[in-house]
């Protein structure tokens, strides 16, 4: 989404108390941005087809504590909503609202505010309701990080065996053909 994302920042750099000091396309190369430019704010796109934006916000945390994070999403879920909070952003915005929102959640963010939308509060105060068990989601979760079938078992202190019954559960459930696509239809409907 390189063009959208340019025309974002010629958008905010065309305000006249914002200044876009760098557009970083990979997690790679972030930390040292981070630690030469020192921005007031970064901007991370949630999209579910990206890496794992959620640790790309524990990085920019991690390597500039004093950075505020605008996390932005096309659509918000229980689940999204408190990783984003836990990983440490500060502003959270959706993507269908109009471009003065999105300024104005900058400048509150670089004023040392916090910043949340109306859909994604709806989604923090809106208990997640789905059809997975506890325990469900537990070994879902545990397979978004990527974890093996053996490391998930060993962690939750099941069998191996229960973790397999577990991920088939959860796939016939959600529909998924396999454990990345049900990690990702789970994060849409804010199951985890």
């Amino acid at each position: 989404m390189g063009l959208l994302r340019s025309a974002l920042c010629a958008a905010l750099a065309g305000e006249d108390d914002i200044e876009v000091v760098a557009e970083v396309t990979g997690i790679g190369g972030l930390p040292g941005v981070l630690r030469r430019h020192r921005p007031d704010v970064a901007l991370v796109d949630l999209a579910s087809d990206a890496p794992d934006p959620i640790k790309v916000i524990i990085e920019i945390a991690e390597a500039a504590p004093t950075t505020a994070v605008l996390a932005l999403s096309a659509r918000w879920s229980p689940g999204l909503v408190e990783e984003a909070l836990t990983a440490g952003a500060r502003g959270l915005v959706g993507k269908n609202e109009p471009l003065h929102e999105l300024v104005r959640a900058v400048r509150s963010l670089a004023a040392g505010e916090r910043v949340i939308d109306a859909a994604a509060a709806a989604m923090a105060l809106r208990p997640s309701a789905g059809p997975l068990t506890r325990r469900e989601v537990e070994v879902l979760r545990m397979a978004a990080e990527g974890l093996p079938l053996k490391e998930i078992a060993r962690r939750l202190f099941l069998a191996h065996g229960t973790v397999r019954n577990h991920l088939s559960a959860i796939m016939r459930k959600t529909g998924a053909r396999n454990r990345m696509e049900a990690v990702w239809l789970a994060r849409r409907d804010g199951w985890i």
